[in-house]
């Protein structure tokens, strides 16, 4: 069984836009700036073997804010300038009750199926209480990049962390398979 650290895209890998203390998706690939460090954090896990897996809900494909092609467009830049193995997209609203909107395992599940994945020893970063809740419900140990958004805060356990190049350094040191709060 592989390992893997799955990511959230928007506040983990890039920059989200952020309005009224609100994360949002860029609107497009030219709005799509990657977060200082992350290259060096996904080589590192990559080099490390783990699998750098995206688990991304775009919503604003299910509401007509975005296209499905200039989301795809996005992807292909990361995985074009990142170490990146794969990308779960959920392209639903929270309305269409789908089982891969996080905070929903559907993604992590999914992705664990297709690459023989062991999500007790995988990890998931995230900036928002959905991501930590995902990685929860799958069995994965869950780090918070708390940017403070003036939104709902997750449910411990989780380790809180200030980015994905802190969260990979506590990963490659062989952090324990615990949280806190």
């Amino acid at each position: 069984m592989r390992r893997a650290v799955f990511l959230d895209r928007d506040g983990v890998l890039n920059k989200s836009v952020i309005r009224q203390g609100r994360p949002y998706a860029p609107g497009s690939v030219d709005d799509l700036e990657i977060i200082e460090g992350v290259r060096e954090a996904l080589a590192s896990l990559r080099n490390a073997g783990f699998l750098n897996i995206v688990v991304t809900n775009q919503p604003d494909v299910a509401t007509g804010k975005l296209r499905v092609e200039t989301v795809e467009a996005m992807h292909r830049r990361l995985a074009g300038e990142l170490n990146l193995d794969a990308f779960e997209v959920c392209y639903h609203g929270d309305a269409d009750r789908c089982e891969c909107r996080k905070p929903k395992p559907g993604m992590l599940l999914q992705a664990a199926r297709e690459f023989g994945i062991d999500l007790a020893r995988s990890f998931l970063v995230g900036d928002r209480w959905r991501d930590v809740a995902a990685g929860q419900a799958a069995g994965c140990t869950s780090f918070f990049i708390d940017y403070g958004y003036d939104e709902k805060r997750p449910e411990p356990p989780y380790i809180e962390v200030k980015s994905l190049a802190e969260a990979s350094r506590w990963i490659l040191k062989g952090f324990p398979q615990g949280n806190k709060d």
